[in-house]
C-alpha cells in the first residue's frame, strides 16, 4: 500500500465516522446541543488535519527527492494527523475523553506548528498546515485539562 493509498484510507474512514454520526442525528426528534458546543473545535481539528495531509504528502515527495531537511516535519505531522484525526472523533461523538484529548492535541499541535514554521516561507503546504495547528492549538486550549 502507498503512502497515497494510506491517506486516502484514513480519509474514507473520517468520511464515514461523520456520516455515520449524521445518520444517526437524523433519526432523532429531539436536539442535541453538545455538537454546537464542540463546532469550533471540530472545525478546527478537521481544517488541520485536512492541511496536515497535504503538508505530509509535500514532505514525502522531498523526502524522495533525497531532502532530508523535511524529516522531521513530516514526522510531526504524521504524529499531529493521528492525534487530531481522534480529536475530531471525540469532539463529534461528545466524549468525556475529549478534554484530555484536547491537552495531548495541544502538545502535537504546537509541536507541528514549530516544524512546519521552519519551512513556512519555502512552501505553501507548512504554511497552511502550521497555521492551522495554530488554530487547532487555541481551540483546544479553550477545554484542554
Amino acid at each position: 500500500m502507498n503512502r497515497r493509498e494510506v491517506l486516502l484510507s484514513g480519509l474514507a474512514l473520517a468520511g464515514t465516522a461523520i456520516v455515520g454520526n449524521v445518520q444517526a442525528a437524523e433519526g432523532h426528534e429531539h436536539h442535541h446541543h453538545g455538537a454546537m458546543v464542540n463546532a469550533d473545535l471540530i472545525s478546527a481539528s478537521s481544517d488541520c488535519v485536512q492541511k496536515g495531509q497535504v503538508c505530509l504528502n509535500h514532505c514525502l515527495d522531498l523526502l524522495g527527492q533525497g531532502d532530508k531537511d523535511m524529516a522531521a516535519c513530516a514526522k510531526s505531522v504524521n504524529q499531529m494527523l493521528a492525534i487530531c484525526g481522534a480529536l475530531q472523533q471525540l469532539a463529534s461523538q461528545e466524549s468525556a475523553f475529549l478534554p484530555k484529548q484536547a491537552k495531548i492535541a495541544m502538545d502535537a499541535c504546537k509541536q507541528c506548528e514549530d516544524e512546519c514554521k521552519k519551512h513556512a516561507e519555502m512552501h505553501d503546504a507548512c504554511k497552511a498546515c502550521m497555521e492551522s495547528c495554530a488554530a487547532c492549538y487555541n481551540e483546544c486550549k479553550k477545554i484542554a485539562v
